[in-house]
């Protein structure tokens, strides 16, 4: 027996109807986690910046909190402790020392040197600005504590203070500014320099 043309359209059709022409199963509907683990990843990393920010934020809050310490403190040419006095950049070398362990080379101009140069603008606590005060560049180094301003040991007869780097002494002798970024990404510019004793400032 022939089955009619019209009746094997209709079975086709029906067939159509219930299976549907459905996409292929994607990762994600094939692995109910998939997404999941993506969201926990992105978790993960968001945290894992979170973390970062706290730790460079308490870093700079300790650096700061140290300089602002030794404010009054008497400049000393060749001077690198509380007891001596400072110049500005044995200043410079105890708050990083005392504060975070790190230990900078000894003179301004190889701070400069051994860090790394930032604009101006995204200047934040903790990091270092740069003086021509001796008719040579970097002869001068303070730390940046924000609002514009910074803390330095800054020449005979007088202490550690704070400035604005607005002034017009310090804006017309702006070097520029760096910041201390780790030993392992400052090499040896960073590490111990006995022989390096050459005051700055």
């Amino acid at each position: 027996m022939r089955i009619p043309l019209f009746l094997i359209v209709l079975f086709v059709l029906a067939l159509v109807s219930t299976k549907g022409f459905a996409a292929p199963a994607t990762d994600d509907q094939r692995n109910p986690s998939f997404l999941d683990h993506l969201g926990a990843t992105f978790d993960r990393a968001d945290q894992g910046l979170e973390a970062a920010r706290n730790s460079l934020g308490d870093r700079a809050n300790g650096i700061v909190e140290r300089a602002m310490s030794f404010l009054g403190v008497r400049y000393r040419r060749g001077g690198s402790s509380t007891e001596t006095g400072f110049d500005c950049s044995g200043f410079v070398r105890a708050i990083y020392d005392q504060s975070i362990g790190l230990l900078l080379p000894r003179s301004a101009a190889q701070q400069a040197a051994g860090t790394e140069v930032i604009n101006p603008s995204d200047l934040q606590p903790g990091d270092l600005v740069f003086y021509n005060t001796m008719r040579r560049s970097f002869s001068h180094v303070g730390i940046y504590i924000g609002d514009g301003k910074f803390v330095h040991s800054p020449r005979a007869g007088g202490s550690v203070r704070v400035d604005d780097m607005q002034e017009s002494y310090w804006k017309k002798r702006f070097n520029g500014a760096r910041r201390v970024v780790s030993e392992s990404t400052t090499g040896a510019a960073l590490a111990p320099d006995p022989a390096s004793v050459s005051p700055s400032h």
